[in-house]
């Protein structure tokens, strides 16, 4: 077996492209959706998101910049996570710019009200997160140097499911067709049905 391509960070990969967000993949998609304390609408995406407890329910993404989402959610300590699938790809893209406008209505799309938080939804998405801000963090390196790079998390206090995708109690996650990121300038991936397996943990 041939030694594996080492490379240090810190002094640059060497490739045509850097691996690391290849490796780390593919990943869910926060799909942000924020108001301003002035009331504009903000919309983005961002490729470092997940899930990270279950009760509460708590979520996070980070951001390389202080963006409008950031800035917004620290004024207001509100957000909504909205699920990006296969037909709603493009529009997630679109809503990428990072010109000064609206974006839902740069990308198309319907806004809906939600229940408990001042942001909207993503009408058209099958499932959103009402959340509310619970830690806003600067992330540092190993020397304690601080990075231009914000953590968000939220606890999600209100949920929204299309019924269409609960099957006899259960949430079926590849009937929604959520996209997921992977590394290089634009790679995306699509959960099916195909890719399902099962494994029960150990007694």
């Amino acid at each position: 077996m041939p030694d594996p391509y080492f490379y240090q960070p810190a002094d640059g990969h060497g490739l045509a492209h850097d691996p690391l967000n290849a490796i780390v993949a593919p990943r869910p998609i926060g799909w942000i959706s924020t108001v301003s304390a002035a009331g504009v609408r903000n919309l983005a995406p961002y490729s470092f998101f997940n899930l990270f407890n279950y009760a509460p329910p708590l979520i996070g993404f980070s951001s390389m910049g202080w963006k409008d989402s950031v800035a917004n959610i620290a004024d207001t300590k509100e957000f909504v996570w909205n699920l990006a699938t296969r037909p709603l790809a493009e529009a997630m893209n679109a809503s990428s710019t990072a010109a000064k406008e609206d974006e839902f209505v740069r990308a198309g799309l319907e806004a809906a009200p939600s229940r408990l938080v001042a942001p909207p939804r993503v009408a058209a998405s099958p499932v959103a997160f009402e959340c509310r801000l619970t830690q806003l963090i600067r992330l540092q390196t190993k020397e304690g140097r601080d990075l231009d790079q914000w953590l968000v998390l939220g606890e999600a206090i209100g949920i929204h499911i299309d019924p269409a995708l609960i099957e006899e109690g259960v949430y079926r996650t590849a009937k929604a067709q959520p996209i997921l990121r992977g590394g290089g300038w634009g790679d995306y991936f699509e959960i099916g049905e195909a890719q399902l397996f099962r494994m029960r943990r150990p007694e």
